[in-house]
């Protein structure tokens, strides 16, 4: 099981010699195998990812001390753009990350823009795998480019990943945005939003670049009267849960047991509670994390998140999720939200049967419903609702090569529920 800071964030993987622990981003398997062998005989440790997404996934779970990136992943595309994409949100989440980027030969105007987006070096193909070690080793070296957009969030560059939320929708970008442009002030936040939708790591996220972020935060439960008791002697980041749960003299009292010193971030259901003196302390700017049933698109990347997160711990090779599976964990209620879906992911590792995740296995409690079983509440989502269930059909019929009988059982439906759902939908 991996080791935990004292931020609650897993410790990083060392290589076995104290040499680098490297990120390879690169869709070529042969590339990856031949590198992995040369950073390994250099005495450094590589993890693969095959694109972007699991890079980001990666990149959540684990520091690494360098990131080698291919700046392009799709067939027939030479421009680059997908590979500065992705080191401009690299960049963006940790200024002080140490990229080297490979360019095709002749993308030099390419490899300049990928410096001027954050990247400390970068290498033409094709390379000598020992100039291209010793470019990174050089890099991890010097110091972080100056001037910095945001301060370099020590206790957690030494000991864990930052923290980071996932998914490419609007709604989570927006969040990540809002996090880049208030992180390094010391202004009070409140975040709100449904439980277990990420509130308390968008919280550490505003923790890690801020100008307390060489302090483990202080996490206190304003519901716990004897929790109050270290607010006293509190400084730097202070997480304060549930004040919108006070009545009106209670948040007097936390309103004058706040020092001066300190950067208030607040969980809360709704700033609507807060007294405007305990707003105006600690909820200078509101932060409001969407539910998922406002970022759909974002679940499938979670869910294989998740799986891949579940199977590092415990120790199983990662399944993958049928076109099914995805479409079903897209469409369906998640009452506990983020939380919810991981625990759905860490039981399929747990109970998975060979290498692959259907939707049947991912239904198991009266908790979690797919689509088709919840009650629409406006037009709108009765449209959306519609088209998902005529995509979890249609991905549960292809999947099983229009069997009907796999097919229904897949989507956990009577033969005769499907037909009828079949015949709706002009299948």
């Amino acid at each position: 099981m991996d080791r935990l800071s004292e931020n609650g964030q897993p410790k990083a993987r060392s290589s076995a010699n104290s040499g680098h622990v490297i990120l390879l981003i690169d869709d070529n398997p042969a590339v990856a195998s031949a590198m992995e062998i040369a950073f390994r005989m250099a005495g450094h440790a590589l993890d693969i990812a095959k694109g972007p997404e699991e890079s980001f996934s990666l990149l959540a779970r684990r520091h690494y001390d360098a990131i080698v990136l291919d700046l392009n992943f799709t067939a027939g595309k030479a421009d680059g753009c997908e590979g500065l994409a992705c080191l401009e949100r690299i960049v963006a989440d940790d200024p002080a990350t140490c990229v080297v980027v490979l360019t095709a030969h002749g993308g030099i105007r390419t490899a300049v823009a990928a410096m001027q987006a954050g990247a400390r070096d970068f290498a033409v193909k094709p390379w000598k795998n020992a100039d291209l070690i010793a470019k990174v080793e050089a890099a991890i070296s010097r110091s972080s480019p100056a001037p910095a957009p945001a301060p370099t969030p020590a206790a957690f560059k030494l000991d864990s990943p930052l923290p980071r939320l996932l998914g490419e929708s609007e709604a989570i970008e927006a969040v990540r945005d809002l996090v880049r442009r208030i992180g390094p002030t010391s202004a009070g936040v409140a975040i709100t939003g449904p439980s277990g939708a990420g509130r308390t790591l968008t919280a550490m996220m505003l923790h890690a670049v801020s100008p307390y972020a060489a302090i483990p935060p202080l996490r206190v439960d304003l519901r716990d009267a004897a929790a109050w008791e270290a607010l006293a002697d509190a400084r730097g980041t202070v997480i304060l849960r549930h004040p919108d749960r006070l009545d009106d003299l209670e948040q007097d009292r936390l309103s004058e047991s706040l020092p001066s010193m300190i950067r208030p971030i607040a969980i809360a259901d709704s700033v609507a509670p807060l007294t405007p003196a305990v707003r105006r302390r600690i909820a200078t700017v509101e932060l409001a994390v969407p539910p998922l049933a406002d970022r759909r698109a974002d679940i499938p990347l979670l869910a294989r998140h998740f799986l891949h997160a579940a199977a590092e711990r415990f120790g199983r090779p990662p399944p993958t999720l049928t076109e099914s599976a995805e479409a079903a964990i897209r469409a369906a209620d998640w009452p506990d939200q983020v939380r919810g879906l991981a625990l759905a992911m860490e039981r399929a590792v747990l109970l998975a049967d060979g290498e692959l995740v259907d939707s049947s296995a991912l239904f198991l409690g009266d908790s979690i419903k797919p689509a088709e079983a919840r009650e629409p509440q406006e037009a709108r989502h009765n449209f959306d609702l519609h088209q998902s269930e005529r995509v979890m059909i249609e991905a549960a019929l292809r999947e099983h090569h229009h069997n009907i009988s796999h097919a229904a059982k897949a989507l956990g439906l009577s033969r005769g529920a499907l037909y009828r759902r079949m015949e709706r939908h002009g299948l």
